[in-house]
């Protein structure tokens, strides 16, 4: 099948058997504090404890796992700030292929540092001069390495698809009948593969994309009906989801089967950070704790009695984990 076409729950559940024995089941977790602050049940599914710190990897050892033979040892390239660049890092290593990583200059620190750990090249770009596409094709034709998109491909949303298989199981086990699941959204691979697998597993269950105010393209194409681009690439603290349209291919699931979105503050994403190292003991980034932060601080547009939350993230650098933990004395 081409790589132009959403994946199907039969794409999910032969990604779910690619991955089994590599990627991490991980918890849905909750706390009574944050029920408190929400108004009602709050579940968390920690992929923040997934291998390289997000959901990424998913979609990564998915995409690499399903190439030929012959193609996929000639390696793989890959454009991310950060978690995707993990990913696929740590995907290629466990392959035994080479992996290029291209990312913004400005990504956070740790990103960069645990890429190249992971055995990747990092190449870095500025994100305001360089053209980022360019870059990476000119480096994939000149080497023959195969793209990994972030999220505008099939075997990557149908890596990322497990995610909502695991939550339709688990939400089944907790007796959750009736809730949204908020999803942490940039280009919209995690939240459409997420709505697939809840279109077939799980109908009681509907996602929802969380976007930072100013790039909130997502929610806003939802509304209008219509394609819509982010005005700058970068100015958020979230930067795990800054992503300037959606993606051609998970645009139309998404309108298909999401709610919709829902927009938050980077104030809020940080006290979100806060409170699940409080109450939860995991570690978020703020990209990864917007979904939280919604059912927290946006319970009006929210109207089912319990709450889904993805924390799709913790790399975090240790200033910005440092600065949200302070918004604690706020709360």
């Amino acid at each position: 099948m081409p790589n132009t076409i959403a994946p199907d729950i039969t794409a999910i559940e032969a990604a779910a058997r690619r991955l089994e024995g590599h990627a991490r089941r991980t918890p849905l977790l909750t706390s009574p504090f944050l029920d408190d602050i929400a108004g009602r049940r709050v579940f968390i599914k920690a992929e923040c404890l997934q291998h390289t710190g997000s959901f990424k990897f998913r979609g990564a050892w998915s995409a690499i796992s399903g190439l030929d033979n012959n193609v996929r040892a000639k390696g793989v390239i890959a454009c991310s700030s950060g978690n995707h660049a993990q990913g696929v890092a740590l995907a290629a290593r466990q392959h035994g292929i080479p992996a290029v990583i291209v990312m913004p200059s400005d990504a956070p620190k740790m990103k960069v540092a645990n890429t190249r750990a992971l055995g990747a090249e990092v190449v870095l770009y500025d994100r305001l001069t360089n053209d980022r596409d360019a870059l990476t094709e000119t480096l994939a034709a000149e080497r023959g390495l195969t793209l990994i998109k972030p999220f505008d491909d099939r075997r990557v949303i149908a890596g990322q698809g497990t995610t909502g298989l695991e939550i339709a199981e688990q939400a089944a086990e907790d007796g959750i009948t009736d809730a949204d699941v908020l999803v942490c959204c940039g280009g919209g691979g995690l939240t459409s593969g997420i709505a697939l697998a809840l279109e077939s597993r799980s109908t009681h269950l509907r996602a929802r994309p969380v976007e930072p105010v100013g790039f909130d393209d997502v929610t806003r194409s939802l509304a209008t009906g219509t394609r819509q681009r982010n005005a700058t690439n970068a100015g958020s603290v979230c930067d795990a989801i800054l992503t300037p349209t959606p993606g051609l291919m998970t645009l139309p699931v998404m309108a298909r089967l999401c709610g919709p979105g829902i927009i938050v503050t980077d104030e809020e994403a940080m006290r979100a950070v806060a409170l699940a190292w409080s109450r939860l003991k995991i570690v978020l980034e703020p990209g990864g704790a917007v979904a939280l932060a919604a059912a927290l601080f946006h319970a009006e547009q929210i109207k089912t009695p319990d709450i889904i939350c993805v924390a799709s993230g913790g790399n975090v650098d240790p200033d910005v984990f440092t600065r949200a933990l302070a918004t604690l004395n706020d709360l």
